[in-house]
């Protein structure tokens, strides 16, 4: 038979209960503020960070691809350091200017400012999407040639948008004494149609502060730079003659954009074109090519099928010669699309590129990028370079 506790035992019994659990509460109390002490002085990083193990590379489940971005680690000096990639996407040309499409990781190398980097991510197939600018000089020195640009960018958008490519977007800006936006980023290859039937040309030429715009208030309000693929495509003589800003600062805008600037010439066969330059500087520098359809020799006589009456001024020496019988052939739209053409062709032909800076530091300074590849006597065109911002 079970005998019950005296009242001293019960009374006893109590008293160590009440010291034992407020004595519970306050090691509780004590170990939380250790760990978050712990964590404070860690940056708050996870256990993994914390023992000096690298992040992981974060990716973009939609495109396939490691994305780069504002998701930066700070340390107590206030410096922001990267914890993600830098993409690269690569176009490789032979000398015939076809995309040489066979080549693998190893094939590559990569530097920034003349360090090599290791390759974290490399694909030909996955790809993110292009944000494309088509640009159209509407300037009266391209009343003759604009029929013929507006024909050639509507087949291009099609080409680009349509199918496999519906992810793309593009816009269309003019410009002649200014520049406008005539149609914001769309896939819809008909909505981009309408609007080049509706150009006109007249007024003067701002190459310049159209390239400076689009990049400033479309390209870099695309979406993440590292989720796509900027792209300009210029149609113009490269003459400038009433821009705000100058050509290093068109050039410059399109860095910190990291859009490439695919140029196309417009001058008509025959004639001298001192813009010429420009064009292949602004190509040049930014990771783009130059074409100059003019530079084809048209398989009719120039006089009779190329070039237009009005072209020559309306002299009395030139009448009779058959230039009045119209503006140009079919073979100025032909020449115009095949440049598109071969643009089309290095888009959709790139290799992506992905690797993680030795240089974390994101400090706002201009990286310059040299990627190399092993096979001899081919081209390649890529981004020069990048500002370590941490800006999308």
């Amino acid at each position: 038979m079970r005998t019950r506790p005296s009242k001293m035992v019960l009374a006893a019994r109590r008293r160590s209960l009440t010291l034992v659990i407020p004595a519970a509460l306050l090691s509780l109390v004590l170990m939380l503020i250790l760990v978050s002490g712990a964590m404070a002085a860690s940056g708050g990083q996870g256990p993994s960070e914390a023992n000096g193990a690298k992040p992981s590379v974060a990716v973009n489940a939609s495109a396939g691809m490691p994305s780069s971005g504002t998701n930066a680690n700070e340390t107590n000096n206030n410096i922001k350091v990267r914890v993600e990639v830098v993409n690269v996407p690569v176009t490789v040309l032979d000398k015939r200017g076809m995309p040489v499409i066979d080549l693998t990781k190893a094939d590559f190398k990569v530097y920034e400012d003349g360090k090599l980097q290791s390759i974290r991510y490399f694909s030909n197939e996955t790809m993110p999407p292009l944000r494309i600018g088509l640009l159209v000089d509407t300037s009266n020195s391209a009343r003759f040639v604009l029929k013929f640009e507006k024909d050639a960018a509507s087949e291009f958008a099609y080409t680009m948008l349509r199918g496999l490519n519906s992810q793309n977007q593009i816009f269309l800006e003019t410009f002649d004494e200014g520049s406008s936006i005539v149609q914001d980023f769309t896939n819809n290859p008909d909505t981009i149609n309408e609007k080049l039937r509706d150009l006109k040309a007249g007024g003067g030429k701002a190459v310049y502060d159209a390239i400076y715009e689009a990049c400033e208030h479309e390209i870099m309000k695309a979406g993440p730079r590292e989720q796509t693929r900027r792209v300009l495509v210029l149609i113009s003589d490269g003459i400038d003659v009433q821009s705000k800003h100058s050509l290093d600062e068109a050039i410059s805008m399109a860095h910190r954009a990291e859009t490439a600037i695919y140029t196309i010439g417009n001058t008509p066969y025959g004639f001298a074109n001192p813009g010429a330059k420009y064009l292949e500087q602004l190509a040049d520098d930014t990771g783009g090519e130059a074409f100059f359809p003019e530079r084809k020799t048209p398989g009719t006589d120039y006089l009779t099928g190329y070039l237009a009456h009005g072209q020559f001024d309306s002299l009395e020496q030139n009448k009779g010669l058959g230039a009045e019988t119209g503006i140009y052939t079919a073979e100025k739209m032909i020449a115009l699309a095949d440049s598109l053409e071969s643009i089309r062709r290095q888009l959709t032909n790139q290799y992506l590129i992905g690797y993680t800076p030795t240089d974390s530091n994101l400090d706002g300074t201009y990286r310059k990028i040299r990627v190399v590849a092993q096979r001899k006597g081919v081209i390649l065109r890529y981004k020069p370079g990048y500002f370590a911002t941490g800006d999308q």
